[in-house]
């Protein structure tokens, strides 16, 4: 998927209700879990998160590359 340029996934775990999720920007790749049983929930948290990351490096006055 992509959000904002940043490409990112997002996929079921074997436990029931956690979702792992990863996305890039620049050389820092971003990991981890979050706990919805709805999809659409996971997604936009992920999203939410890649925001925040863009937002730091536009205050850092960092170039986010890829």
């Amino acid at each position: 998927m992509n959000h904002r340029g940043v490409e990112f996934t997002v996929a079921k775990t074997a436990s029931p209700g956690i979702w792992q999720w990863q996305f890039r920007i620049g050389e820092q790749v971003k990991s981890g879990r979050t706990e919805t049983k709805i999809d659409l929930l996971a997604i936009r948290r992920v999203q939410l998160r890649i925001d925040r990351e863009l937002k730091r490096f536009a205050q850092q006055g960092l170039e986010p590359a890829g």
